[in-house]
């Protein structure tokens, strides 16, 4: 999911927290809330660097 209120932020989405959607990042961290309205389903580019950037993270050492 890309958050357009947070400069297209994506994560992937966890659950509803009463008016909010709750959405955690793809390389691991804190979730965030999002208003529904501000959130769209990534396209095909957006979750591969998504996934890219998960992968660098944990070569890093920085995710499990």
């Amino acid at each position: 999911m890309v958050d357009t209120s947070r400069q297209g932020r994506v994560g992937e989405f966890r659950g509803v927290a009463g008016p909010y959607w709750s959405l955690r990042p793809v390389c691991g961290g804190t979730e965030w809330e999002a208003e529904p309205e501000h959130v769209r389903p990534a396209d095909a580019m957006e979750r591969l660097r998504a996934e890219n950037a998960r992968c660098n993270a944990r070569s890093r050492g920085e995710v499990l």
